[in-house]
């Protein structure tokens, strides 16, 4: 960076700890978890594809939600392990809004993912006979297609209103990555605007989804409760048992760190919360949508033999 008058050329990444033990420590732990994402999503996508047992639109759904979280972790975890061992600690201004451009897109097509995964739980469990039409493939790959191209669509409003800003004083990101709150904090003017923007973008996209997705399950509740069975309600209940661990986790760790109220931020308590869920959420979903799947379990038990 050239201070004064110049504008910032680079930023450097704080990162968890200036510790180098510390750090090394944390360059073995990300690497495991990184692996073990890598290998997790993506042996999840090749049982999808493969296994015709497979072939409907929850798991369609869950590939590609497999499919993002593959992507999303690829766009941190390699310059956050390179921070980690390296005495570099350097991001570009390209690199930073490149990373930040991908991160804000996936997640943006995330939030809405996991709305449409409760619309198809919501089709699958009240109208079970209109299954089949309801949610077709075409349908799917339109939801899919749809998601993705708002959430892009969003995050480059997000990238042009936060890069509009002007970086003179400060270089320092306290963060493992560039993300919006410590970016807007590094920021010497064009804040007032951008505050309004983010936080009306934020509400739009979180908020709802959020209420979608709440809806799907109260009309996913009533309807459980319309049947007269234990085995039948706990066995309808099973079906959105994952899914509502997803939500919970995500749509948590996100809400927790940008609904607070900005004079209560606290940057070393939400990098703690943004590592959950750029680092250990997306080797978690594999986890969470195959341990109690039987259907899963059987195409795993094919691959294998």
């Amino acid at each position: 960076m050239q201070r004064g008058n110049h504008t910032v050329r680079e930023f450097i990444l704080v990162g968890l700890t200036t510790d180098p033990m510390v750090q090394l420590i944390l360059f073995v732990v990300f690497l495991g978890v990184y692996s073990v994402t890598v290998v997790g999503n993506t042996t999840f996508i090749m049982l999808i594809c493969n296994d015709s047992q497979l072939y409907t639109p929850m798991y369609f759904f869950i590939g590609n939600l497999s499919s993002l979280d593959l992507w999303y972790s690829s766009v941190y975890i390699p310059k956050i392990l390179v921070t980690c061992i390296s005495e570099d600690k350097s991001l570009s201004f390209a690199g930073c809004a490149s990373q930040f451009f991908f991160s804000a897109g996936l997640a943006c097509s995330e939030w809405y993912l996991l709305a449409a995964m409760a619309y198809d739980r919501y089709m699958a469990i009240s109208k079970p006979l209109l299954y089949s039409q309801a949610m077709s493939i075409q349908l799917c790959e339109f939801l899919v297609a749809a998601l993705y191209l708002g959430g892009f669509i969003n995050c480059s409003i997000i990238i042009k209103r936060t890069f509009a800003m002007e970086f003179y004083s400060d270089n320092i990101i306290d963060d493992i990555f560039c993300d919006l709150l410590p970016l807007a904090k590094l920021a010497c003017s064009g804040k007032d605007g951008y505050q309004v923007v983010l936080y009306f973008l934020l509400a739009s996209n979180v908020i709802n989804p959020t209420v979608f997705i709440l809806a799907s399950y109260l009309f996913i509740i009533a309807t459980i409760l319309r049947i007269r069975s234990t085995q039948g309600r706990l066995k309808a209940f099973s079906t959105c048992s994952s899914h509502l661990i997803s939500v919970t986790l995500y749509y948590g760790s996100i809400l927790y760190i940008y609904s607070l109220p900005r004079a209560s931020y606290s940057f070393d308590r939400d990098k703690i919360v943004s590592t959950f869920y750029t680092v250990v959420f997306p080797v978690l979903n594999p986890m969470i949508y195959s341990l109690r799947n039987k259907d899963v379990k059987e195409a795993l038990n094919k691959l294998f033999k």
